[in-house]
């Protein structure tokens, strides 16, 4: 992003921890903001095309600066924390109509760190790769269904503590699975 599509991200990020996305004009962003209409325009078809970029770059962003997860524990609270830190601006985009946008980042920046998390796991085990893609998909599964039973909820309960607590009571179990998959794909 250029420095007025930055600044444009910026005052809708701010706008959205206001108020839902739905009473958010362009007058009002590009008024916040300093800018003409036109120059919103010139940049951005409509604000859900300007959401859409945002939400893609701020996936991008989490995946590079989180590029490795060593444990089942750093997957989840990764997006936990992420959610945490945008939580009324999240919360507004989930109840919107763009709330696709939303859930496709959310399915690429789990889909990566369980897949990063695997990947140091199982290291050194001989995983068939079927197996491996279950694997992965099974985990990236229980990381969005929770972070969705979360956001239907509202955010009201502190998934962080709920997803320690899950993760002490499973300890061990994934590293059983990969042992698991290991033992049968010789079978």
């Amino acid at each position: 992003m250029n420095r007025t599509e930055a600044l444009l991200a910026d005052t809708l990020g701010q706008l959205l921890e206001e108020k839902p996305l739905n009473k958010i004009t362009v007058k009002e962003l590009v008024e916040r903001c300093g800018v003409n209409r036109n120059t919103f325009y010139y940049h951005f078809q409509d604000i859900p095309s300007l959401l859409g970029q945002i939400v893609k770059e701020r996936a991008d962003e989490l995946i590079r600066d989180h590029a490795r997860s060593e444990s089942l524990e750093d997957c989840i609270r990764l997006v936990i924390q992420y959610c945490c830190s945008y939580k009324k601006a999240i919360l507004h985009i989930y109840r919107s109509v763009q709330r696709e946008s939303f859930l496709s980042a959310l399915d690429r920046i789990a889909l990566y760190t369980v897949t990063e998390y695997v990947d140091y796991a199982a290291a050194g085990l001989d995983l068939r790769p079927e197996d491996k893609t279950l694997l992965i998909r099974y985990y990236k599964c229980v990381l969005i269904g929770g972070s969705l039973d979360w956001l239907d909820s509202g955010m009201r309960y502190d998934l962080l503590a709920d997803a320690a607590r899950l993760c002490a009571l499973f300890e061990g179990s994934a590293e059983r699975a990969f042992q698991n998959a290991a033992l049968l794909g010789r079978a």
